[in-house]
């Protein structure tokens, strides 16, 4: 039987990383985008289209209700994107996204025949997120697992690395420039490197300044 991969993937910086991983890692990866309203519809034009590069299925699912439940910047023109304060998350926040998304892929991964789920959530660049902690990851674990009485494995291959350490980690993988290029982070839709003014260009950029000065020094 082959090992097979289900990979939650947005079209950026760290799904598309970690799309690479997996593709090392297993026999076959299936990726799957999420419509949620997200303001830039270029994320998804940009998942479909590394995906078709690729030459893997990818599937989108249409999960608009979210925007209905969740105000957010993302999805909404006239929620600013600030960040939190007082220990509050960012505008940004999407609540419940990530266990949506991948009690989701759970549902796709075990219809595919699919044991691991793969995701880029990070602990140690989570923008104060409580939807990207280990502890939830591995609370949903167990609770897919009891909820579809089968056997999941989700894999967070980014959880205790920062943007740097993902960017060495595209590298590795020989894939930094392509990353560099097609990928799309920028809360503004513009992909590549940004418009390196939103919050999430700030983080990309400033990981891989890091980077490739460390490299330097080598």
């Amino acid at each position: 039987m082959k090992d097979k991969a289900v990979v939650v993937f947005s079209g950026g910086q760290d799904s598309t990383t970690c799309l690479f991983w997996a593709l090392k890692k297993f026999d076959e990866v299936i990726a799957v985008t999420f419509d949620y309203g997200q303001r830039h519809k270029k994320e998804i034009e940009c998942a479909k289209a590394i995906a078709d590069d690729l030459g893997i299925e990818h599937h989108v699912l249409d999960m608009g209700l979210l925007n209905q439940l969740s105000p957010n910047a993302l999805t909404r023109e006239d929620i600013k994107i600030e960040m939190g304060e007082n220990g509050a998350p960012p505008s940004t926040f999407v609540e419940g996204r990530n266990m949506l998304f991948l009690t989701f892929a759970g549902v796709l991964a075990k219809v595919k025949g699919a044991k691991h789920i793969v995701t880029g959530v990070c602990e140690t660049d989570f923008s104060g997120y409580p939807d990207c902690r280990d502890i939830f990851i591995k609370s949903l674990n167990v609770t897919l697992n009891l909820a579809m009485d089968y056997t999941f494995i989700l894999h967070t291959p980014l959880m205790w690395i920062n943007k740097a350490q993902t960017w060495e980690m595209a590298d590795k993988l020989r894939k930094l420039d392509y990353i560099r290029e097609k990928t799309l982070t920028c809360y503004n839709g513009i992909m590549g490197d940004g418009c390196g003014e939103c919050p999430a260009c700030h983080l990309r950029q400033r990981g891989l300044n890091e980077y490739l000065e460390s490299k330097k020094e080598k």
